[in-house]
């Protein structure tokens, strides 16, 4: 709802971050730079071990003197912060919820005695929004993005059977250079700084995911690439496995079925392993073949190492306004989400999950988006494991200075805002999402944004690369970006180099609001503008709903009542019903989240069918009826 947000303007404050001279400066790349490989998930097999290092870690904020060189000496006693969580609402300080700069957390480790012949990293699954991993007083890795992992291998830093610090600082901070942008700005008064951005969510911040140390073999699998296609009853998986530089074993694949029975062998790097009477993977009915990957020693025949990936099999395509999932066509209903929850904030929670996935089944739903950043990758197996279709997201949220459907836009894409540097910021979160994700049957789209000004002078030249980029790292799966209301089918300038229309739309609650027949109206005609200048392209309804006070009701269909909220979601649903290029509903959100304090924000956005604590609402109710009614037909 990039319209909605009033952004200030003013000049960008200088950050300065002095590094030790022993740092390892991270990479500058162009868009056009070779992807870097992330490490596959760490797993706990016969020839690995995994050690979680999660649970209470002592915690300091910075001073915004780095070069005082904090990660040098144990932390001062006193705060304990939970790993995986954000670390905004744990405390009663209030210095700590609204920090703007580096924190630090800090633990001992022990190296385990046996593994003194193999090597082994510390794994960050995210560190929100820059991340440093120290080793007693040595920067071993940095990372700049904060939903995707990053490590140091710490080999030859700690020998095995030795304790050493681990520090871990992260940055919150947010500039027009960073995905997703922001702008720090000094009180004028108290010389505070505080942090503003430019999209309708909570900057949580901290280590909300897990930290590992696991060990890997001297030669090991680095990366696997599966991708999956159907010749017949035949399915088939190409796959390339990417493994250490030493070349003194074999790699040999097995695929086994559910009930782990060999279905399939294969040997090299690259190739196909071809699976007879193959078991798709369906959305709502998820089969999963486990696919070995094994290194074995040429002279002596013995097991180097072992990795074991899951693989459904299924196949995604774009066709004559319809979205093909195994050659048949599939209408998406569901939600945008969001990794949020009271107090952990967007810490990851087993059984939010769990609870979460049972929600989404209770409602008839099938899928949904991960708005606006990657989530975990224990809920990217979930859905694998469950048959929840996904549309993966970037974080690229809030690239537009655009303030209200009134006012114009300032011009996002400029040298002091959206610029070449946040481009390559933009490509790299791309190239970390796929190498992530590409492996996943429930991923079937790559949303590399949300709510851009695709409107705006600059976007084409913007946009055009990224694409590219996105189809080149990933040539199997459809791109998309999600529009916003300022991006209508008339001024929208990048919509003709994706592969669906996906829109977000508030007909009835920003503009027109509380007036449901004007707002039908509206929306009606701009789908039929849409439909006329993309006949061949899909439409998903990537958002659109009302705020809602649970237990607020009216005879009146009152805004922010939860008659109102049924009411609205009806007639969306009338409009999307009379088009045959609507492949898809997904209403916005699915529970209530946290946001930063605003007038029209009290305690968060409460456009959920769920409350925050996930007690559902009227419209939960309605949207269940409908979306199992649609369980024959969709």
């Amino acid at each position: 709802m990039r319209f909605l947000q009033c952004l200030s303007l003013f000049s960008l404050i200088p950050v300065s971050l002095a590094i030790p001279s022993v740092a390892r400066q991270p990479r500058n790349q162009s868009v056009h730079d070779e992807p870097l490989v992330i490490q596959l998930k760490p797993q706990s097999t016969v020839t690995r071990e995994l050690v979680s290092l999660d649970g209470l870690w002592d915690f300091a904020l910075g001073d915004g003197n780095e070069t005082a060189s904090p990660w040098t000496a144990p932390l001062p006693k006193g705060l304990e912060c939970p790993v995986p969580a954000s670390y905004n609402d744990i405390f009663e300080d209030p210095d700590i919820h609204n920090h703007v700069g580096w924190v630090y957390y800090q633990r001992e480790v022990i190296i385990p005695r046996g593994w003194s012949q193999e090597q082994y990293l510390v794994r960050v699954e995210a560190a929100t929004h820059k991340g440093r991993i120290y080793i007693n007083n040595y920067l071993a890795a940095e990372h700049e993005g904060g939903y995707t992992p990053f490590e140091a291998d710490i080999t030859t830093l700690v020998s095995a059977g030795d304790k050493f610090r681990l520090t871990i600082a992260v940055n919150n901070e947010l500039t027009h250079e960073t995905i997703p942008p922001g702008t720090i700005e000094v009180q004028p008064l108290t010389g505070k700084r505080v942090q503003t951005y430019h999209q309708d969510f909570y900057n949580y911040a901290g280590l909300a995911r897990s930290v590992w140390l696991y060990s890997v073999p001297r030669q090991y699998i680095k990366d696997i690439t599966v991708v999956t296609g159907v010749d017949g009853v035949t399915g088939l998986i190409n796959y390339t496995i990417q493994t250490s530089n030493e070349t003194f074993g074999d790699l040999e694949i097995a695929v086994l079925d559910k009930d782990g029975h060999t279905v399939s062998n294969a040997t090299g790097p690259h190739g196909t392993a071809t699976i007879d009477s193959v078991h798709l993977w369906e959305p709502g009915a998820a089969y999963l073949y486990q696919f070995v990957v094994n290194i074995v020693n040429r002279e002596n025949h013995k097991l180097i190492d072992t990795y074991t990936l899951a693989v459904g099999v299924r196949t995604v395509k774009v066709e004559n306004r319809q979205i093909l999932i195994n050659g048949k066509p599939f209408y998406f209903k569901g939600f945008g989400k969001h990794e949020d929850s009271p107090i952990r904030g967007k810490g990851h929670d087993q059984v939010y999950m769990v609870h979460d996935f049972q929600l989404i089944n209770w409602i008839g739903a099938n899928s949904f988006r991960t708005s606006h950043y990657p989530y975990a990758e224990e809920v990217m197996e979930f859905a694998d494991r469950h048959g929840i279709v996904v549309i993966d997201e970037t974080p690229a949220v809030g690239l537009s200075y655009a303030t209200s459907l009134d006012i114009p836009s300032p011009g996002t894409f400029a040298p002091d805002k959206i610029n070449n540097n946040t481009r390559k910021a933009h490509a790299q979160a791309i190239r970390e999402l796929v190498a992530r994700d590409k492996n996943h049957p429930s991923v079937v789209m790559w949303s590399i944004a949300n709510e851009p000004a695709s409107d705006e002078e600059g976007a084409r030249e913007y946009f055009k690369p990224l694409v590219q980029l996105a189809r080149d790292l990933d040539p199997h799966r459809p791109i998309v970006f999600i529009n916003s209301m300022l991006g209508t089918y008339d001024v929208d300038r990048i919509s003709d180099l994706f592969d669906v229309v996906c829109l977000n739309r508030y007909y009835g609650w920003y503009i027109q609001t509380g007036d449901l027949a004007e707002a039908e109206a509206a929306l009606e005609k701009e789908l039929h503008g849409w439909v006329e200048k993309f006949p061949q392209k899909p439409i998903i309804f990537t958002e659109y709903g009302a705020d809602t006070l649970a237990g607020l009701h009216s005879i009146f269909n009152l805004p922010w009542s939860e008659e109102f909220e049924v009411k609205f979601l009806e007639m969306y649903h009338r409009v999307f019903d009379r088009f045959d290029s609507v492949t898809g509903e997904q209403m916005w959100n699915f529970a209530d989240f946290q946001t930063n304090v605003a007038t029209t924000r009290v305690d968060g956005n409460k456009k959920g069918l769920f409350t925050r604590d996930r007690k559902p609402k009227a419209a939960a109710h309605s949207l269940r009826a409908r979306w199992k009614g649609m369980e024959a037909t969709k």
